[in-house]
């Protein structure tokens, strides 16, 4: 803790706040096409959209059916939530009588099979992301791949970063000063991602055919409805993203070198159960290899260093050559009460919660470290909305309510430094908020999806269709602005151009382009 407060007064005492207006954000946001009947679309990504491969801001994430909108990034806190919004009308403009689904947990799915594996065309490029979905497809099932949520991207500016560098009298280039500091925040966010988990989860129920055939210890209510009375998020349970398969990895956020080479030798490290699916039987491709992961975005993890990659380069290449230069949060579900999934209260907040995983201190994560994480993870999961739930906090057990305020009482100054960046009191309104709804659990959004359907009488199937059709009507209801309207239709066509290009230049076999990717 003395540790946080020196550096929170060494930034309030120097020109910090100046430096935290150049903080960049971008939104990735999932979303399922489907039929009015509540089904999952069977349709091809619309050519109104254009190419999934290289349109910048729409593509496709597992399936043909799951839009990914993606926002650039900005300095300004507005904008990504207001791209979002003219994205989304842009969207419902073009996909007939199609409605996109807004919750996290998916829509009625029947058979594995229903789910269209997303395609990207002939390239090698292209034929490459499909190949490793269809991997997906195999490892895990179609169907988990069909969850949605949301990912923020966030960085902070050189200028932040030189600031800090000069408080703490680090004398290493600064690009390592900057990796090494943000793999702090990343170790720190593991320790206590389950405080957002219980902030902003809204996936405390789902519909029962997404776990057809698959043993489970939920509750059945609600009209074909599985449940838990006191769960968050569903979606970040051992029934959604956390894989079984990948439980046995011990991917380090230690340090760069570390991450590295711990995510390299899992994608270079066959495993048994994936060398019986085989890698292609007769021409068709199954999967891109039989190793623990195909490629490092197999990796399901709620936070993810990063850096922009070039065409054809790996992550960790990317990451070893030039450092980190932003994170994705990825441990978000879809508010199905906001029309684009999140609000700017939200993102105020996520911008307190990564900058206190930060200025923290940051041990090493060592194997105790990771498995009290995840049991604190899922105890929050499946019970949170009991705040009584006791989490383990360096080896002593607190309760959720207590530890909850306490993180949040730490981070009141770090609130102070965003709003003399900003003007204003949101940022002390945003945390005043998440309090609110530490001391009321009835405030958070599992809340109030496991209310609605109480007091509606109705599974969750109807309560996300209702939701789904409300969404719909406030997109086509408003004004599409002209210009944006005009520049999405230019990208769709150039997207779609460039595909073309790319398809007509590609020379190389496909086993020679997989041969070059994975080549050391």
């Amino acid at each position: 803790m003395k540790h946080l407060e020196q550096r929170i007064h060494a930034l309030l005492d120097s020109d910090a706040a100046a430096t935290l207006a150049g903080i960049r954000r971008g939104i990735e946001k999932e979303s399922l096409r489907i039929t009015t009947n509540g089904t999952l679309a069977q349709t091809p990504h619309p050519k109104a959209l254009g190419s999934a491969l290289t349109h910048p801001y729409i593509t496709t994430d597992y399936s043909e059916a799951l839009l990914e909108f993606i926002t650039p990034p900005s300095t300004e806190l507005h904008k990504p939530i207001e791209f979002l919004e003219q994205l989304h009308r842009y969207v419902y403009s073009h996909i007939g009588d199609e409605v996109l689904w807004v919750n996290s947990m998916p829509c009625m799915i029947g058979k594995d099979s229903d789910v269209p594996v997303a395609q990207y065309g002939s390239a090698n490029v292209g034929r490459m992301k499909t190949v490793y979905r269809e991997g997906l497809g195999h490892r895990y099932g179609r169907k988990m791949q069909t969850i949605a949520g949301i990912h923020y991207n966030f960085s902070y500016p050189e200028e932040f970063w030189k600031l800090n560098q000069q408080l703490e009298g680090d004398s290493a280039p600064l690009q390592d000063y900057i990796s090494r500091r943000y793999f702090d925040l990343t170790r720190n966010f593991q320790r206590y991602s389950w405080l957002l988990v219980y902030l902003f989860g809204a996936s405390p129920a789902l519909c029962a055919s997404f776990l057809a055939g698959r043993e489970h210890d939920l509750l059945e209510r609600f009209d074909h409805s599985l449940y838990r009375p006191q769960a968050t998020s569903l979606r970040m349970s051992d029934l959604g993203y956390q894989n079984n398969a990948q439980s046995s990895l011990a991917i380090s956020y230690n340090n760069l070198d570390e991450y590295v080479s711990t995510l390299t030798h899992a994608i270079k490290t066959p495993e048994p159960a994936y060398e019986k699916i085989g890698v292609k039987v007769g021409d068709d491709y199954r999967q891109l290899n039989t190793n623990i992961l195909q490629i490092e975005n197999e990796y399901y993890s709620s936070i993810r260093p990063k850096r922009t990659i070039n065409p054809g380069e790996r992550p960790t290449t990317a990451l070893q050559e030039r450092g980190v230069e932003y994170i994705e949060i990825r441990a978000l579900d879809l508010n199905p009460f906001e029309p684009v999934g999140i609000n700017q209260q939200e993102i105020r907040f996520l911008d307190l919660f990564a900058t206190y995983c930060l200025l923290r201190e940051s041990p090493q994560l060592e194997k105790c470290d990771l498995h009290a994480s995840k049991e604190n993870l899922r105890k929050v999961v499946y019970d949170g909305r009991n705040t009584a739930t006791q989490l383990c906090n360096w080896g002593k057990s607190v309760s959720l309510k207590d530890w909850a305020t306490e993180k949040l009482e730490q981070m009141q100054p770090i609130a102070e430094l965003f709003d003399r960046a900003h003007g204003g009191t949101n940022y002390a309104e945003a945390l005043a908020h998440q309090q609110e709804k530490v001391d009321n659990p009835d405030a958070t959004p599992s809340a109030r999806i496991l209310a609605t359907l109480e007091s509606r009488n109705q599974g969750f199937f109807q309560f996300a269709m209702d939701q789904a059709l409300a969404h719909r009507d406030h997109f086509l209801s408003r004004q599409r602005c002209d210009n944006t309207n005009q520049r999405l239709e230019a990208l769709a066509a150039d997207s779609l151009a460039e595909q073309a290009a790319g398809e007509a230049a590609d020379q190389q076999s496909f086993e020679d382009y997989l041969a070059d990717y994975f080549r050391d």
